[in-house]
């Protein structure tokens, strides 16, 4: 009797057991399909405002090409990315590219920039940061309209040598007390313009040219931030 009683109670423990890991199991993967589809909407949220509906036809999240690893230094990426490509009857109208900009005040500032066919860009969003609030986060677009700022430029207007903050000689806004935060993104966008003149993703010409930061530089670089600057 005693060696069926362990038996059986062997048993049910057993299949308590695993109608437990069944259960954690369902639980872990309904979370997960959760988050997924919360990352999903909230991607899907940011490409649409670089690229609104009115302006293309396809699925931005389905249509990418995937960055070559020769260009990862360029835009800062360190485990690759895809580009989101725009189309409007099958034709090309955008790219929205991933940059991390690795140099802000307090880290990386995650970016997609956007790119519309003739060079110029269709808006620029970020994704990531850690800048100091009240001052570094005005590069979030809940906190100010900074952003805003790219919106229709080019590496023609302004000319490449103007693509910096007006305290480095440029044309864009740095913030009050804050400089080094702006100085960051401003940089990280004019490499995604070089990237997609570099690199075409709106043509079937193929990525067979030299990044940027790979030839020779007659510009000099931008000098170091003050270290006694604050955000």
């Amino acid at each position: 009797m005693l060696g069926k009683s362990i038996s059986t109670n062997s048993f049910l423990l057993g299949a308590f057991a695993l109608v437990t890991a069944a259960i954690l199991a369902g639980t872990e993967l309904g979370t997960a399909d959760r988050i997924a589809a919360a990352e999903r909407e909230a991607a899907q949220k940011a490409l649409l405002q670089i690229v609104p509906l009115e302006r293309h036809d396809n699925d931005l999240l389905l249509d990418t090409v995937a960055v070559e690893p020769r260009f990862w230094q360029l835009l800062g990426l360190k485990n690759g990315g895809n580009i989101h490509i725009a189309r409007e009857q099958g034709k090309p109208v955008a790219a929205i590219i991933p940059a991390v900009a690795p140099d802000g005040y307090s880290g990386d500032i995650k970016l997609i920039i956007g790119i519309n066919k003739d060079g110029s860009v269709a808006g620029v969003r970020v994704l990531a940061h850690n800048e100091t609030p009240g001052l570094g986060d005005k590069v979030d677009l809940k906190k100010s309209d900074w952003l805003l700022g790219f919106d229709d430029k080019s590496l023609n207007s302004p000319s490449p040598a103007e693509w910096a903050v007006k305290k480095d000689g440029g044309v864009f806004d740095q913030f009050t007390g804050a400089t080094i935060t702006p100085r960051a993104v401003v940089k990280q966008v004019k490499k995604a313009l070089e990237f997609f003149q570099l690199s075409h993703p709106l043509s079937e010409k193929p990525l067979n040219e030299t990044p940027l930061d790979e030839k020779p530089q007659d510009e000099q670089p931008l000098a170091a931030a003050n270290s006694q600057e604050t955000e």
